[in-house]
């Protein structure tokens, strides 16, 4: 077993690959929402071919996204099996579970398949349920089956026993409770765990001078939670957004520079708590 106290000195980068499911090889950044429809084909050009499109739940927020994906893959012939599409689906009802998927297809031409399909918000008591229905559809038609927690018992186990081929899990500075009570219980040989919903306890360097931090002390960019998120080596990638171009190199320079330090660490975890203190919306 790894411990969440180790540091990764080297992290991921937009390039690498890691293996889950039946064959799949997806770069460890999982591309969700964006902004600009643009962002999508630039990211891909970055070296990321993994991109989350929701099925159901939150159908607005990912317009742009489906769109990207829709024009990278009328961009060239034969670039459909180089990337892999995530869709995620919220209803715990077996009845309920299929359809989203099928309309999330035919809503961006040329889609064809889902390759991963996550079960959204999963916890301990349906954990079995939900994934057996969507390994049905995964054996059909595509080549993994994901699952998103805030049970972190459950992505514990879902992880460890791989009941799940890629599980995403929420660890940012203000819930840092995964570096307790789930990373330093995660085996060396587990399912890929990714991290969402990095940006929590983000404040901007105007913020943090309104609420009058100390100039001289580390302002964090918004890459340094990404880093954050990386960190332990238990971590293996994570699924973020994007706004603006710039937000592509900011991140790969930010990679570059390799995880944070355990003092590093605790500044973000320190700054996250006043931040709800200044009335922040960190979630």
């Amino acid at each position: 077993m790894g411990g969440a106290a180790a540091v990764r000195r080297t992290l991921p980068r937009m390039t690498d690959r890691i293996a889950i499911g039946r064959g799949l090889r997806v770069s460890p950044f999982c591309l969700g929402s964006v902004s600009d429809w643009r962002l999508i084909p630039a990211a891909h050009e970055m070296g990321v071919n993994f991109f989350f499109v929701t099925a159901d739940m939150h159908w607005p927020l990912y317009e742009a996204s489906r769109k990207g994906v829709q024009a990278l893959l009328a961009s060239r012939p034969g670039i459909r099996d180089d990337i892999t599409v995530a869709g995620v689906c919220y209803p715990t009802q077996p009845e309920f579970q299929i359809a989203p998927f099928a309309e999330l297809v035919v809503a961006v031409p040329g889609l064809e398949r889902i390759d991963v399909f996550v079960a959204g918000g999963v916890y301990g008591p349906d954990l079995l349920a939900r994934t057996d229905v969507l390994r049905g559809l995964a054996t059909g038609a595509g080549g993994a089956v994901g699952a998103s927690f805030h049970d972190r018992r459950a992505a514990l186990a879902a992880t460890n026993l791989r009941i799940a081929d890629i599980c995403y899990v929420r660890s940012n500075p203000d819930h840092p409770g995964a570096r307790v009570d789930l990373l330093p219980h995660v085996h060396t040989a587990h399912a890929p765990l990714f991290n969402f919903n990095s940006m929590g306890g983000f404040l901007p360097h105007d913020r943090l001078r309104e609420i009058q931090i100390d100039p001289a002390l580390w302002y964090p960019d918004a890459t340094d939670y990404y880093r954050y998120a990386l960190s332990p080596p238990q971590m293996d990638g994570l699924l973020f957004a994007i706004h603006h171009r710039r937000h592509l190199e900011e991140l790969d320079q930010a990679l570059a520079r390799g995880g944070l330090t355990p003092a590093e660490e605790d500044h973000l975890e320190e700054l996250a708590v006043l931040a709800a203190e200044a009335g922040a919306d960190t979630t």
